[in-house]
């Protein structure tokens, strides 16, 4: 048995251990009679009260902890002195992970109380970020809980919830600097599931952000100067943070991040620290990139981002240094056109846009000929449908270069068929459906760079030479380009899109019929049994 004899603790020292605000000790000690008698310590010329450790063990043993002040994981039955206890010992219940999962389980409706589940989540985002990359700032949170009361992270009337979270991650610390990662991303994805409208503002698809960044930084050297001038929760950023440690390689010396929204704002700088950013500059930025753009052209190396599809821009917003080709109204491209403008002479950028992007007529037309005769546009990934929280709109992934003195070749891949269902209305990438995608981007490049054909996979990928896609008036369709399936014009032509809707009511009118005779079929040779 451990002798704890020698042990000397102060008040504060017992409040923490026994998980109590401090104000109870002094209580404990004011109305019990047999509370154990202080101790007189002098520490650098000055004299304290103390007490022993194993008396106040004792004491506190015989104290049972109410069941509504238990902290996560402790029976029924618990008492102060096994706290302080496994305190002394330097015991914990489990490592962060567990305890992580503890806390959004089994004991979360109980300790959030009518906090909302988005908010708690958020409490434990910041809780976990600062006991990994905040030690100092933690020690006196644990110490002294009420000191968070200030943060803006922490809800209004959070300070019994506050006082059991900081008391239940001290004793569960990380083992390593991954298992707060791993936390965090854990959290995040809970977020993504229990709060649609800020999964539809804050995130990328984890599957979707791998695909960007593992193709972005899977040839070539690592970006010195990262950007996402749209950066959500920074999952893009994370996503190549993450591609670069799997290499081997340095971390950028420089990112640089920009969102409009504050919330938005400390999550990414949480995320992008915890992923190994080194003092990342994230700061506030547009909507949209129409005004003064907020960082100088031609400085980065990467450049990925998911901007806001959807939103229409006045001609009087455009500025002429970003709209390189021409201002097209449509939000979508302004970013494309904005991100390719910041990329330093050999960067890369890889920007999410809708699928319509592809063969959208008028302006939009334009600017995917100019960057075709000018070789900017490298590839145009499609990808499935439903991989967003709130929208069944099919994306594709545009990977672009500063602009050449002729057209080039363009890879088209076609991954629209891939994923699989990950609830009623998500679909999501596998590693192997994110594997695929990447090595075809990848591998093209390689060969390309060293010189040797590439044709890529029939039925998925297809390496285009511009004058194809000239005679298809710059139309970039996967599904038409990989596939020829002329039905991607249904977007653009209104009669086409009739007949073709016409086509589809037909089918599905044959194929009620069918259902019909089926079951028909079967309810008879059931009556036929007797069933």
């Amino acid at each position: 048995m451990t002798d704890f004899g020698t042990v000397r603790v102060s008040r504060s020292d017992i409040a923490r251990m026994a998980g109590v605000r401090r104000p109870a000790v002094t209580n404990w000690e004011r109305r019990h009679p047999d509370f154990p008698a202080p101790l007189l310590a002098a520490e650098d010329g000055a004299t304290s009260e103390v007490f022993r450790a194993d008396e106040v063990l004792a004491w506190l043993s015989g104290r049972t902890i109410p069941s509504n002040a238990l902290q996560p994981g402790e029976p029924a039955g618990t008492t102060y002195g096994d706290r302080f206890r496994s305190a002394l010992r330097g015991a914990r219940s489990g490592s962060l992970l567990p305890a992580v999962e503890q806390l959004v389980g089994r004991d979360a409706d109980r300790l959030r109380g009518r906090l909302r589940m988005s908010d708690y989540v958020n409490l434990l985002l910041f809780l976990v970020y600062l006991q990994s990359e905040e030690k100092e700032r933690w020690a006196r949170y644990v110490e002294h809980p009420r000191l968070a009361l200030t943060d803006p992270d922490v809800p209004d009337g959070s300070e019994q919830l506050l006082h059991d979270l900081i008391g239940f991650l001290s004793q569960n610390p990380p083992t390593s600097r991954d298992e707060s990662r791993q936390a965090f991303d854990r959290l995040l994805a809970l977020l993504r599931d229990t709060d649609a409208r800020a999964a539809d503002e804050f995130f990328t698809p984890p599957s979707v952000s791998r695909v960007m960044a593992r193709a972005l930084a899977g040839h070539g050297p690592v970006a010195k100067r990262l950007h996402d001038p749209f950066c959500r929760s920074g999952e893009l950023l994370c996503a190549y943070l993450d591609a670069v440690a799997e290499r081997g390689d340095e971390v950028p010396e420089a990112i640089i991040g920009r969102a409009p929204q504050a919330r938005a704002l400390r999550l990414a700088r949480m995320n992008v620290t915890l992923h190994g950013g080194r003092r990342p500059w994230l700061a506030p930025g547009p909507v949209s990139p129409a005004g003064d753009p907020p960082d100088p052209p031609g400085g980065f190396d990467a450049v990925l981002t998911n901007p806001p599809f959807g939103t229409r821009v006045s001609a009087a917003e455009h500025r002429r240094e970003t709209w390189h080709y021409a201002p097209t109204a449509s939000l979508h491209f302004d970013w494309l056109q904005y991100a390719l403008s910041r990329l330093a002479p050999q960067g890369r950028a890889a920007v999410l846009m809708p699928s319509g992007a592809a063969f959208a007529g008028g302006a939009e037309r334009r600017v995917r000929e100019k960057m075709i005769e000018e070789g900017v546009i490298e590839c145009v990934m499609a990808l499935p449908s439903q991989l967003f929280e709130l929208t069944r709109i099919q994306t594709q992934v545009w990977f672009v270069r500063p602009p050449r003195a002729s057209a080039d070749s363009v890879l088209i891949v076609d991954g629209a068929g891939l994923g699989h269902m990950t609830g009623r209305n998500r679909r999501s990438l596998s590693d192997a459906d994110i594997g695929r995608l990447v090595d075809a981007y990848v591998s093209w490049r390689q060969s390309r760079d060293s010189g040797r054909d590439h044709a890529g996979t029939p039925g998925f990928s297809r390496v285009v030479e511009p004058e194809e896609i000239a005679a298809l008036d710059y139309r970039v369709a996967p599904s038409l380009l990989v596939h020829g399936d002329a039905s991607v014009e249904t977007a653009a032509d209104p009669a086409v899109a009739r007949n073709r809707l016409e086509q589809l009511t037909e089918e599905l009118d044959r194929l009620n019929a069918q259902a019909r005779a089926a079951d028909s079929a079967l309810h008879e040779r059931l009556r036929r049994y007797g069933l």
